[in-house]
This record gives C-alpha cells, sequence and structure tokens, in this order.
C-alpha cells in the first residue's frame, strides 16, 4: 500500500501581498505535479492533513476552478479540517464551508473526530483517525488529540493532527506541542501527520514510530523559515513494513523569487521611526504648559511623519495625559 500525504495547500482566488507571483495558478502547477507523482508512484490513498482552503467561506469560482484538479487524483482523498477550513475553530460548522460542501458532492471524505477509517490494499490493512483543529488543540491533553489505540486490529494506525506540533519552543501565548514530549505518551500511533505548522521538520523516528509534518504546500507568509524552505510531499509505502520520503516539489520557484519581505521591513522602519519619534514627545511631561499636540503636528510636517504614525503618537500622549490625570485625583 502506498500513501501520498500532502498539507495546508490554502487554496484562494488571490495572492497574499506576501507573494510576488501568480499564487493561485502556482498552486494549480503543484497540484498537477502532485497529480503527476500520484500516478507515478502508483499511490492507493491520498491523505490531506488540514487548512484544504484559506477561508471556510471561498468563492464558489474559485472551489469549482480548484476541485477540478482534486477530481483528477488517481486515487480517494482523506482529510482533516483545519483552521481556516471552518469557523471560529469549531468542526461543527463544516456542514456550512466550502470542505463541507466537497464532502457532500464526494470530492474529499473528511475523517471527524472519533472516527476510525479501515483502508485495504494488497493485502494490508490501516486504520486511518484525524483530529481536526479544535479550540483546545494543543491546550488540553496531548494524548487526548494525538494518539489513539488499534481498535480494528489493522497492520498500522495512522493518525492525522491539524495541530501545532514542532521541534521548539514557540514564543508565549502561542499553544503548541513539542515533538519530544509525545515520545512519551502510550498509543502513539504507528505514523503521526501533522499540519498548521508551516515550515514543517525533518521525518521523526523512534521505535519503529513515525511523526511526518512536510510542511505547508502553500507558502503565504514572509517569514525566514518560509523563504529557505521547499514545498514537499510524504509518500508512504508500507509494502514491505515503513518506509516514508520526502519530496520536493520541483515546480515550485525558490523563496527569494516568488516571497516578498519588502513591506515587512517597510513596517519594522516605520516601527522604529515611531518610537524614536515618541521618545521625543514623551519628554515632554509638563501637558499643562506645552501644546503637545501642535508640536506633534508640526513635527510630522517638518520631517514628512506618516499619517499612521502620527496618529499613534497622538494616541499615546492621550493616555499618557489620562494616566496624569487619573493620578492628580
Amino acid at each position: 500500500m502506498r500513501l501520498l500525504y500532502l498539507t495546508d495547500t490554502h487554496i484562494r482566488g488571490t495572492s497574499p501581498r506576501s507573494r510576488t507571483d501568480d499564487f493561485p495558478q502556482t498552486l494549480r502547477q503543484k497540484l498537477i505535479e502532485v497529480n503527476k507523482i500520484a500516478w507515478r508512484e502508483q499511490v492507493d490513498f491520498i491523505l490531506h492533513g488540514g487548512d484544504v482552503f484559506d477561508r471556510p467561506n471561498l468563492s464558489p469560482a474559485v472551489v469549482r476552478d480548484f476541485v477540478k484538479l482534486l477530481r483528477e487524483l488517481p486515487a480517494p482523498i482523506y482529510a482533516v479540517a483545519g483552521n481556516h477550513d471552518i469557523y471560529g475553530h469549531n468542526p461543527e460548522t463544516l456542514d456550512r464551508t466550502m470542505l463541507g460542501l466537497l464532502e457532500a458532492f464526494g470530492t474529499i471524505r473528511l475523517v471527524h473526530r472519533g472516527q476510525k477509517i479501515t483502508l485495504e490494499k494488497r493485502g494490508i490493512r490501516v486504520q486511518l483517525s484525524g483530529q481536526p483543529f479544535h479550540y483546545d488543540l494543543d491546550k488540553q491533553d496531548r494524548q487526548l488529540d494525538y494518539c489513539v489505540e488499534n481498535e480494528t486490529d489493522a497492520d498500522y494506525c495512522i493518525h492525522m493532527v491539524h495541530g501545532m506540533l514542532v521541534e521548539g519552543t514557540f514564543p508565549e501565548g502561542v499553544a503548541y506541542t513539542m515533538v519530544q514530549h509525545l515520545w512519551e505518551q502510550s498509543h502513539l500511533p504507528d505514523i503521526l501527520l501533522t499540519g498548521h505548522y508551516h515550515a514543517g521538520f525533518p521525518i521523526q523516528k523512534r521505535k519503529g514510530k513515525y511523526i511526518v509534518n512536510p510542511g505547508a504546500m502553500a507558502r503565504i507568509n514572509s517569514h525566514s523559515r518560509e523563504i529557505s524552505r521547499m514545498p514537499q510531499v510524504a509518500l508512504i509505502d508500507l509494502s514491505t513494513g515503513i518506509d516514508i520520503r520526502l519530496l520536493s516539489l520541483t515546480c515550485a520557484e525558490k523563496g527569494e523569487k516568488v516571497i516578498d519581505r519588502s513591506y515587512i521591513d517597510q513596517a519594522n522602519d516605520r516601527k522604529e521611526k515611531l518610537d524614536l519619534f515618541v521618545q521625543g514627545i514623551e519628554a515632554v511631561n509638563d501637558f499643562r504648559k506645552v501644546d503637545v499636540r501642535e508640536i506633534i503636528h508640526q513635527i510630522a510636517q517638518a520631517d514628512g511623519v506618516d499619517l499612521p504614525v502620527r496618529n499613534e503618537a497622538l494616541r499615546r500622549i492621550s493616555l499618557a495625559e489620562q494616566a496624569e490625570g487619573e493620578r492628580e485625583t
């Protein structure tokens, strides 16, 4: 049995501002290459790790365009819902989404929470399960989302999760799970497939168990990790044990050619100017004797400061005045 795994296609009809190319056309080319890989490798099933679409209410015209490509794939598609596929991080809204519509039409079969699907081919039986995105993912007990028992006497268990599974720590406030913590859990599936974390990571293996995230097919932000990586898919061969390979998409251009960081650089430059500007204004602390707002307007006009910078400075001065007034009372 052979399976092809991809994730985070983020199908959309427009180009993100971080992209310099025609993003929808680029994505079409990627799906065409996925089709060729699936035919060449004689794939029996195709798995998708979530965020099929970039938003749940995508234009029907865009969906129709991409559905044609999905229907040309030579094997049935099984997917979990990602956070971009549903409303309000709630999988129960699937019936009102474009992904739910594709399930109703039989284009994609969705793997719902708690469901165990049996895949059989060439004498091999696989138990396929999945965890769609939900609000408590990576916040509650990790075993509830990332682990599953073999309840069907299958040869292998494959579990797909649209969760923030990463190799290292993340900034405070971001819900995530570290790969190293999962190895300690019981009932870890034979193959754990994850998405959501666009950068992906090398195939992880320990004691015959595998954790795989090839990274998002779509590169939609300007982070340095997105620029340096190439989109990939994972080929899973269960013919004689577990063999997993990451295959780069040859049609994908290097990040430096299609990803634009100029607007980020402009934002950073604006923030630096704003900080310096506000520092100078906040040095004037006697608001009763100095018309600070007039000074702001004069400096802004003389130095050609952008309107958003000026407005932010005025907002900060108002907050300072309010705090000063509260202290006096």
